[in-house]
């Protein structure tokens, strides 16, 4: 990378970081936590508590990429980090679960992913983006490893309103680097022709990749809603499921390599149905050990977790780049907004599906459903054919 690229992706990595990082603090703690409130007695309300900001970013990552083609990356970025913070400043006020659904529903409403990650593409070459992703992506890994250390014990010093005003103060953080950090956008970009969303919407990879988005977010977040009951009834207290959830991860990231080695070798499709085929075999293993019906081992516990988070990641690093890589430049904010927004209605969907289902079906009914939208995304993925980094930097 040079100087510049390694400035934008480190300072777009921590706008991730700083606004993840609020996101996941409350993540492992709030179907507990919830509870607490008037209302939380509805296992399927705090689901939809949980997934509802999904959902008002998947209304608005789409209009905001958009808008972030013909207005500037930039100032969409610190507009929706504002809201952000307003949303978590709401959520710290609430005294009731409808409170936090609403305060939930205005964070999602500061829908930014779409452009930062088109504000990466813009200034970073497509030898080095998928690298730039995979920094956005650990980030926003490491993000979450902080969280499920440093949730408990926040959560018992200062409560669930507590971590969403720590939220508020990460999203102000963000505008700082934002106006400060980040550099300025490609003069080049500003005076491009504007492309059309029919371009975006008649890709078949691109759909591929869309769907494959949102499955992997409807599952992530459904798994969320059982993984910590079955850590607690292996013997884990909910302040030491890091114990767990920190190696899976940090060592999910050393594996993170195979990805770079495969890519570089011209094998990425075989990387990105591999990844599939781990975050299924993984659904699978869960599903077994909650129908068996005996008391969930760590043993088996933790390197199911690892097997995922090595799935995870590899996906979230290479999907994003290779959105942009196929998109034209022109409309690569809109086709990062349909990317995002597909990834926060997976969002949605996961934390609604979740709570219904384990409300209705348990852990057993949570996991076939999980199993089998891995399955289906698997066999839409099988004619995926990814643009390599040689093939994208000679059509440009």
């Amino acid at each position: 990378m040079t100087a510049l690229e390694r400035r934008s992706s480190v300072s777009l990595a921590l706008i991730f970081a700083l606004r993840m990082l609020g996101l996941f603090l409350v993540l492992p703690v709030f179907a507990l936590e919830a509870r607490k409130y008037p209302g939380g007695d509805d296992p399927a309300l705090v689901g939809l508590a949980m997934g509802i900001y999904g959902l008002t970013q998947a209304v608005l990552q789409l209009p905001l990429g958009m808008a972030s083609d013909r207005f500037g990356r930039k100032r969409v970025i610190v507009l929706g980090l504002l809201v952000f913070a307003a949303g978590s400043l709401l959520a710290a006020l609430a005294d009731s679960l409808t409170g936090l659904l609403l305060g939930r529903a205005l964070q999602g409403a500061g829908a930014v992913s779409a452009a930062v990650t088109a504000l990466l593409a813009d200034q970073t070459r497509d030898a080095v983006r998928t690298k730039a992703m995979a920094l956005v992506g650990g980030s926003i890994g490491l993000m979450f490893a902080v969280a499920l250390v440093a949730a408990p014990v926040l959560t018992a010093a200062v409560g669930l309103s507590g971590l969403f005003g720590l939220t508020c103060a990460l999203a102000l953080a963000g505008v700082a680097v934002v106006l400060w950090w980040v550099p300025p956008e490609p003069a080049e970009l500003k005076n491009a022709p504007r492309g059309r969303l029919a371009d975006v919407w008649a890709h078949p990879d691109l759909l591929r990749l869309n769907l494959g988005v949102f499955v992997l977010h409807t599952v992530q977040l459904s798994m969320w809603v059982a993984v910590p009951a079955m850590l607690v009834q292996a013997g884990l207290g909910k302040d030491q499921h890091w114990q767990v959830y920190l190696p899976a991860v940090v060592l999910s990231f050393v594996a993170m390599g195979g990805l770079f080695a495969l890519e570089r070798r011209g094998h990425l499709r075989a990387a990105l149905l591999g990844a599939i085929g781990l975050v299924l075999g993984v659904q699978v293993g869960l599903g077994a050990l909650s129908a068996s019906g005996a008391v969930p081992s760590l043993w088996v516990l933790g390197p199911l977790l690892f097997v995922f988070f090595c799935g995870f990641n590899a996906l979230e690093a290479s999907q994003p780049s290779l959105v942009s890589r196929m998109a034209p430049p022109q409309v690569r904010g809109a086709a990062l907004g349909s990317y995002n927004t597909l990834q926060s209605l997976g969002l949605f969907a996961g934390g609604a599906l979740g709570g219904a289902l384990v409300k209705w079906s348990g852990p057993v009914g949570l996991f076939a459903a999980t199993t089998a939208l891995m399955a289906l995304w698997l066999a839409a993925s099988w004619k995926l054919r990814p643009v390599g980094r040689n093939e994208a930097g000679a059509g440009h």
